[in-house]
């Protein structure tokens, strides 16, 4: 598949994600916290700012700088998913929040002119991309001297089961390829080494990298299976083509592997982010 082909494909996973991503916008803001905390941190966006966030889906770290940068400050949310634009947009009018506009944009590619934003957000964004270099470049060139970039994206499979083992599963029962160095993915910028050179190499200096830990929480299988359905991208979008005996073939042998993280409470996976900044 090229990079055309796969660009039109992640736009049909994504736009195919919104309504679940729509559903459990709450859900993310919640449980990712930490995550967002740490990445609004380290941008430390200043009232007046104009911040962007890329491929922010449902926009929940956009709305949250938009109260750090206020009423004199602006916040574009931007996604390549025209549905998952949409759905921001729809929360944003919401929330109330004047300060937020929504609109389409391709990370690697970026429809805005050069030094024109104070900092720049991507929350498991870049990992997903064909070209990363090429984002991290776009992400280089619309900011402005002695703008910051905060991003988030996955650790390795080891600190993410909750995607690592329907991943596997799915691996061997022959309906996904063995993952392959370097291809798109959730888990494919794990290496904070590979991470680190990237953001180097788009012309910042001195990235720093952070481990930032947090919990998915769901109340029983079915929580998880349905978070997995219509919320998990690619794994989501091979799930649903199964057929009946075969999904739940699959959601049985995945349950099997998730039934040491039962507690009083439910399911609880822990996750891994890896947070990186730069200027």
């Amino acid at each position: 598949m090229d990079a055309g082909e796969f660009k039109r494909a992640s736009q049909a996973v994504w736009g195919a994600m919104a309504a679940g991503w729509d559903r459990r916008h709450r859900y993310f803001e919640e449980s990712a916290q930490p995550v967002t905390e740490r990445m609004l941190e380290r941008l430390a966006p200043a009232s007046g700012d104009t911040i962007l966030e890329l491929a922010g889906g449902t926009g929940v770290v956009g709305f949250a700088a938009a109260a750090l940068v206020g009423s004199r400050g602006r916040v574009i949310v931007s996604d390549f998913s025209e549905a998952m634009v949409d759905v921001a947009t729809r929360h944003a009018k919401e929330l109330g929040l004047e300060n937020i506009e929504c609109r389409m944009l391709d990370a690697e590619r970026i429809d805005l002119p050069a030094a024109a934003v104070d900092g720049v957000l991507c929350r498991w964004g870049y990992m997903l991309m064909v070209d990363p270099a090429a984002a991290f470049a776009e992400t280089r060139r619309v900011l402005r001297r002695g703008g910051l970039l905060s991003c988030a994206v996955f650790a390795g499979p080891d600190r993410n089961l909750w995607a690592a083992i329907p991943a596997q599963v799915l691996r061997e029962r022959g309906h996904m390829p063995p993952s392959e160095a370097a291809a798109p993915g959730i888990l494919a910028l794990g290496d904070s080494a590979r991470l680190r050179g990237l953001v180097a190499g788009a012309g910042f200096s001195d990235p720093q990298i952070e481990e930032v830990p947090f919990t998915w929480r769901f109340r029983d299988m079915n929580d998880y299976w349905d978070f997995l359905i219509g919320a998990a991208g690619a794994i989501a979008m091979v799930l649903r083509r199964l057929e009946d005996d075969e999904l739940q073939q699959v959601r049985r042998l995945i349950g099997a592997r998730v039934a040491s993280f039962v507690g009083p409470d439910g399911i609880e996976l822990p996750a891994l982010s890896l947070v990186a900044s730069a200027s």
